[in-house]
């Protein structure tokens, strides 16, 4: 009698469940990564100002003619596009505002509060006050 091998119906049932349930597990952590992805944006955007900001105040205290004076300035004219602002191109307005204004003393950080606009998502960004060449 010659001996057949191979996989019974159980055996297929049960690979079948069990990647099922991986399936039923994994799925809801792919679904909801827009969300996690308008926050990651919301804060790349508030880096990129910081960390502008911090170029800035030291363009300022280098004396380099190319740093932008913040003190006193209203958030949005100075997260504004280059020469004015210290972004190199400013915020796209149909995807972020920005509300707030720097203080007036020198070399202290203001909050800047960005807003994305699809999903109302808020939060702040320090911008340091300087005062230009």
């Amino acid at each position: 009698m010659k001996e057949q091998s191979g996989f019974t119906l159980i055996e297929l049932v049960m690979v079948i469940v069990i990647l099922g349930i991986l399936a039923a597990v994994a799925i809801p952590k792919f679904v909801n990564l827009g969300t996690q992805a308008n926050a990651a944006a919301l804060q790349g955007v508030v880096g990129a100002i910081e960390s502008a900001s911090a170029i800035n105040y030291a363009a300022a205290a280098a004396g380099n003619p190319s740093a932008v004076s913040t003190a006193g300035a209203s958030c949005s004219a100075v997260l504004a596009g280059a020469p004015s602002g210290i972004l190199q191109q400013p915020l796209n307005p149909s995807q972020y505002s920005v509300v707030g204004s720097v203080g007036t003393a020198l070399g202290t950080a203001s909050a800047c509060t960005v807003t994305q606009v699809s999903t109302g998502n808020t939060t702040s960004a320090d911008v340091i006050a300087t005062n230009g060449p």
